[in-house]
């Protein structure tokens, strides 16, 4: 036996040169080229949406950073500590200083309440500034100048040159406010800008001990030094750190995308990683009687490893030449539907994306192929003239799947989105399974013709692998409906965010007496307006007879409504854009609460709330909680009251309308018709708001229809490979006397049920997921989605045809003749 095994090894290539062009043609000729096709497209599919969520993130962290002027912003209701400028300032970031006040401008004519910003010569250190003064166009402020929003020039009734006075400082002023980054979505804080330079501030002696004042520092830097000097500083009360991922609608807008990005990149690779492994399985099926063949002849175990290391080395290098020269390509091709959307000149990718792609090529091939090919190493020699079908995989194989799992863990940290995800799908792929084989069960009760019994017949033979079959086929039916459907259903919530007839000018501060004039000018000219609000401004001071106060002393309560006077307002109806969630409208008597808020505060229906208006306490008793959409730009409230509760105390009047681009000069007409009231004109913000939408919304749906493609290779691949394990039994079922008619007919029945059990199943499954991650992870609106229980079981069976078309010749090729 000695002798044999030593004559045997002759025969195998030894030498280097040798066994390297053997694991070449082995390569290309065996059956490994499967596994290189799919390590290329997990490295070009990832190396193309990682790029592409590299560039799209730079850009809405930009586009959100432009919006608050700065990386990082720090508010503070009292002059900022230098010490604070001071670190910022060792640390490397470049700082900028504001100090922002509410003050009356007076011309030689006219007087107007304004919101004055004493800025620095090197602000804005993020977006644009943009002054004009004639033909001439600067982008600071300098000592001396004083720059007046547009509205203001007719509200003051003065032009570039005259003198205006802010406090007690006369300045002549410059020019016109064209763009500034700085932009506030909150209505009943706007009031016409005007920018000073700092230099101008005592001046103005508009500071002045318990005068209201804002200051703001603005730094630049990289993240890291950011990040280290917020965790340096001690928030006071009234202090708040601002970025873009906390400003408003902009900010929540990014997160989720983000989340989006992340989520989507994370479901692509779990698809890309199936594929891969259904590949590797196949080739392990395919090369078992090589290997059984070498270790007949005397190949040891070591000697397997080396020849099977080299192709796998060469596949691993071909695959990543191919697949980053392919990811090029498509993120290229991703970013054409961008080209209008993305700046000019695009961010860079940095080395980002080439790491990622590698190495998540490399982390899913190491248990994905290592577990195949310790099972394909251990094959019995007696393979040669007796087909095995299993023999143990060592335990020591499975140790393999936590390469990638710890690298998951340390890559996802506390990332809840994702780890709701992947158990999700982890718990979905077993009950999936589990209602597969129940329902294939149930179809085997009914009556069926002869090709759908021997279908249903070879589903039901093997549970395990037709639970594992209809749960591979389900989840990648599911997963790439999980994909669209978030799509969808963020664009759906985006909308709300600045709908396209959405209001973009606010009235505030109309008097009673002008309040019927000015509606009436409104519809004379056709605008299209909310109905109009009366606006009074208090506080709430306690719930249930407790005070407010001594709750938010004790700890209890420290909800950002209490620290400030609310808007409160008093109606019959019910607005429109709310949905009541409890109680009832009623007309006397009662107050509504907005949910958000009564949430916050544990106030309930039936709870008595007592508030002060003007050193006037009042009480009312909560008959409703309303849903209210903040992000729609209607005038919304927090207290709605009815009349009765209210309509005694002075109050000014509120309306929200529409200027469309043929009406602009209508809002300057309307400054001057009616000179007290205060104007908020936010066109600029709509139009700068929308161009984030459309940027996100666009890099979202080249998203979302990468990883569908990711999904659809996966289902393709799953039924060709299926599909191809079908020959030998075909051969069977010819040997026993089926016709090819009734071999196809076979076919076509298994892998039809199979493709609507997986369509309905994946349907169901989509809905749950998509419903859990909306409600926990991105906190949107459940929504129902019909059209996918038909679109995803059409889907797979459209798949199914397509495959079974272009393989059922071939497969029945060996029956001819």
């Amino acid at each position: 036996m000695t002798e044999m095994s030593e004559t045997s090894q002759l025969t195998l290539p030894g030498k280097p040169s040798l066994l390297l062009k053997w694991c070449w043609r082995e390569l290309w000729h065996g059956q490994l080229w499967p596994v290189a096709v799919a390590l290329t497209l997990i490295i070009g599919c990832v190396f193309a949406l990682s790029s592409l969520v590299v560039r799209v993130e730079k850009i809405m962290v930009d586009q959100g950073r432009s919006m608050i002027a700065a990386d990082l912003v720090f508010r503070s209701p009292n002059p900022i500590d230098d010490a604070v400028l001071e670190q910022a300032r060792t640390q490397g970031l470049t700082v900028s200083q504001q100090t922002r006040f509410g003050t009356m401008a007076f011309s030689e004519q006219q007087m107007q309440l304004v919101s004055a910003k004493a800025v620095e010569s090197d602000f804005p250190l993020r977006g644009e500034l943009i002054l004009k003064k004639g033909e001439d166009v600067q982008h600071q402020v300098r000592p001396g100048e004083l720059w007046l929003a547009e509205r203001l020039f007719s509200l003051l009734e003065v032009e570039p040159g005259d003198v205006v006075s802010i406090g007690d400082a006369e300045l002549k002023v410059s020019g016109r406010i064209v763009q500034e980054p700085e932009l506030s979505f909150n209505p009943f804080s706007q009031m016409p800008a005007v920018l000073i330079h700092s230099d101008d501030l005592d001046r103005t002696g508009a500071v002045q001990p318990g005068s209201r004042v804002q200051f703001r520092a603005y730094f630049v830097g990289p993240d890291e030094k950011l990040a280290q000097l917020q965790q340096g500083i001690t928030l006071e009360p009234g202090q708040r750190w601002i970025s873009e991922t906390s400003q408003g609608r902009t900010g929540d807008l990014i997160e989720r995308a983000r989340q989006y990005l992340s989520l989507t990149l994370i479901l692509v690779i779990l698809m890309a990683t199936a594929t891969l492994v259904l590949t590797c399985l196949h080739y392990t099926s395919t090369r078992i009687e090589t290997v059984a063949m070498m270790k007949s002849l005397g190949a040891g175990k070591a000697w397997l490893w080396r020849w099977l290391s080299r192709q796998l080395m060469m596949l691993f290098g071909i695959a990543a030449v191919a697949g980053l020269s392919l990811g090029w390509g498509l993120e290229f091709l991703l970013r054409l539907p961008l080209s209008d959307a993305l700046p000019d000149p695009l961010p860079g990718i940095g080395v980002t994306p080439f790491a990622v792609s590698l190495l998540v090529a490399l982390l899913v091939a190491i248990p994905g192929v290592g577990i195949s090919l310790l099972r394909l190493v251990d094959a019995p020699a007696i393979s040669v003239i007796q087909q095995q079908v299993d023999w143990p995989v060592k335990r020591r194989g499975y140790v393999l799947i936590l390469v990638p799992v710890v690298t998951a863990l340390f890559w996802f940290g506390s990332n809840t989105l994702m780890w709701l995800t992947l158990a999700g799908l982890a718990v979905l792929l077993v009950v999936l399974a589990i209602f597969g084989l129940l329902f294939v069960a149930l179809l085997r009760r009914g009556k069926w013709g002869a090709a759908v019994r021997l279908a249903l017949s070879r589903i039901g033979r093997s549970p395990m692998a037709t639970g594992a079959q209809l749960a591979a086929l389900t989840s990648s039916l599911m997963l790439l409906a999980v994909i669209w459907l978030l799509r969808t259903d963020l664009l759906a919530d985006w909308q709300q965010t600045l709908p396209a007839n959405a209001p973009n000018v606010f009235a505030l501060n109309i008097s009673p007496e002008l309040q019927e004039a000015y509606i009436r000018e409104l519809d004379r000219n056709q605008v299209v307006r909310s109905d109009s609000y009366p606006v009074v401004r208090g506080r709430l001071t306690a719930i249930n007879r407790q005070d407010v106060e001594a709750k938010k002393a004790s700890g209890e309560l420290s909800d950002e409504s209490l620290r400030r006077e609310l808007n409160f307002t008093w109606r019959k109806t019910m607005p429109v854009h709310n949905v009541l969630l409890e109680g009832e409208w009623h007309s006397q008597g009662g107050v509504s609460v907005e949910s958000g808020i009564a949430d916050r505060l544990g106030i309930g229906l039936g709870d008595e709330l007592t508030f002060n208006v003007n050193s006037q306490p009042f009480s009312a008793t909560v008959t409703s909680i309303r849903q209210v959409e903040w992000r729609n730009m209607r005038p919304n409230f927090y207290f709605i009251f009815t009349p009765d509760v209210m309509a005694e105390l002075p109050a000014t009047w509120l309306v929200s309308y529409r200027i469309e681009a043929e009406q602009n000069a209508l809002v300057n007409q309307l400054g001057r018709d009616f000179p007290t009231v205060t104007l908020l004109d936010l066109r600029i913000m709509a139009e700068r708001i929308q161009g984030i939408l459309q940027q996100v919304s666009l890099s979202l749906s080249v998203l979302a229809a990468l990883g569908v493609s990711s999904g659809l290779l996966l289902v393709l691949t799953l039924l060709r490979l299926s599909l191809s394990q079908r020959k030998e039994e075909l051969k069977l079922y010819r040997t026993l006397g089926a016709s090819r008619q009734r071999i196809s007919a076979t076919v076509w029945s298994e892998y039809g049920i199979m493709a609507l059990i997986a369509g309905i199943m994946a349907a169901a499954g989509a809905e749950a997921v998509v419903a859990a991650l909306v409600k926990w992870g991105f906190e949107l609106p459940l929504q129902w989605h019909p059209a996918l229980w038909l679109v995803v079981p059409l889907l797979s069976l459209l798949l199914v045809v397509i495959i079974i078309r272009s393989m059922i010749r071939q497969l029945l090729l060996p029956l001819r003749g």
